[in-house]
């Protein structure tokens, strides 16, 4: 695609990412109302916060279920089903007072998001191609970086206005209110894939991308460097309110300067796009990340300040900034045809994969060495994938 009108590139680029916000919205916005629906539905914390790995879980499966339906009907109306079954479950969720209901809206408002999310990689792929495609992942990923940061003061803002069932009444605006964005930018466009009858079921569609090897390490690589992330954000109230020994109103603070250093990282990653090539982006990045988990064990086992150590964990995180858009831009080169499935693929292996072992991490010594140790090991996954399948190799379609 090539837009002559910065107006209209920046709308569609809106519209791409306000459709991705639905994801860190629908995880992160109510967070700071557990309490408040333990209390109204006659349960734990605990059990409440099992609505987050159910979303996890479902969101993988909805990926992997929508992807090759856009393939095979369309971007378009699998997208708008997608949201229709998100607003539908938002509703349901603000209107339940039984836990056994909450957890089952959850898991449909996961399969619904997972319908919209999986699609707009696609998209991307429909429109644009090599460096275009990496510019845009990189701007909406610009936009991206800001919704887990804010998403958690936009719930801690709605249970100000009242309880917090408001807060699925939100999403589910939210959701209606991306619709006539989407028709009005992304589907305006001829060359948005309209689906093709002739690419066989589901499962031969995934057989298919299975059978890219060249575009295979790109999952492993995403699930490794992806989960460094989540393991943060899993135990990153415990590293500095209890290791540390932060306050509440430190701990925003050191958690936003991760977001601010993903923010700027995607900044110089945008800026580099005009004369470097993605993979090599990614490669450096990947090896940045890498330094950085073998910094935060060194910090962890000297014990360094709060500070060094918030140094060494916005380098590891802050270059999510630049790793989450290039692989996906490396990854989706591969599949002009089938992209939803390829995006399915991706997505629910970096959700699935990442979520599980950020469970799994639960059974970890709580303590600092054994958390960043594991961060560590899941950074080093990625730079062995790099080292092994990638780097130095001539025959990527994007260096040809």
């Amino acid at each position: 695609m090539t837009t002559k009108d910065s107006h209209v590139r920046f709308s569609l680029i809106l519209a791409l990412a306000s459709a991705m916000m639905i994801g860190p919205f629908s995880l992160d916005t109510y967070l700071p109302a557990f309490p408040d629906i333990a209390q109204s539905l006659g349960a734990t914390s605990q059990e409440v916060g099992l609505s987050v790995s159910i979303y996890v879980f479902c969101l993988a499966i909805g990926q992997l279920i929508g992807g090759a339906l856009s393939d095979r009907f369309g971007r378009k109306p699998v997208l708008l089903s997608g949201l229709t079954i998100f607003v539908v479950s938002s509703l349901g969720l603000a209107l339940t007072d039984n836990l056994s209901l909450f957890l089952a809206g959850r898991a449909v408002q996961a399969l619904g998001a997972g319908w919209a999310l999986v699609s707009v990689p696609a998209l991307v792929r429909d429109l644009v191609s090599g460096q275009d495609a990496a510019k845009l992942f990189s701007m909406m990923g610009l936009i991206m970086v800001v919704a887990p940061g804010i998403a958690p003061s936009i719930g801690s803002g709605l249970l100000h206005l009242g309880p917090w069932n408001v807060i699925f009444l939100f999403l589910a605006v939210y959701a209606v209110a991306v619709v006539p964005l989407l028709l009005g930018t992304v589907f305006r466009h001829s060359s948005v894939h309209t689906g093709s009858a002739s690419s066989g079921g589901v499962l031969r569609r995934y057989a298919e991308v299975l059978r890219n090897r060249a575009a295979l390490p790109f999952i492993a690589w995403q699930v490794g460097s992806f989960s460094v992330m989540m393991l943060f954000i899993t135990h990153a109230s415990f590293i500095y309110q209890d290791h540390f020994g932060e306050s509440k109103e430190a701990f925003g603070l050191l958690f936003g300067a991760n977001i601010v250093a993903m923010f700027c990282v995607n900044l110089i990653n945008r800026a580099l796009l005009s004369r470097v090539t993605s993979l090599r982006i990614l490669q450096v990045a990947t090896l940045v990340q890498a330094l950085g988990g073998v910094l935060l064990v060194v910090a962890a086992q000297m014990a360094w300040p709060v500070y060094g150590f918030l140094a060494a964990m916005m380098l590891t995180i802050g270059v999510m900034g630049a790793i989450i858009p290039n692989i996906q831009s490396c990854f989706m080169e591969y599949f002009p045809t089938s992209g939803g499935s390829a995006a399915a693929l991706l997505g629910a292996a970096q959700f699935g994969v990442a979520g599980t072992l950020s469970a799994l991490s639960a059974l970890l010594p709580h303590t600092l060495p054994a958390v960043v140790m594991s961060m560590a090991a899941c950074a080093a996954l990625a730079f062995l994938v790099m080292l092994t399948s990638v780097f130095g190799r001539t025959g990527s379609r994007e260096d040809r």
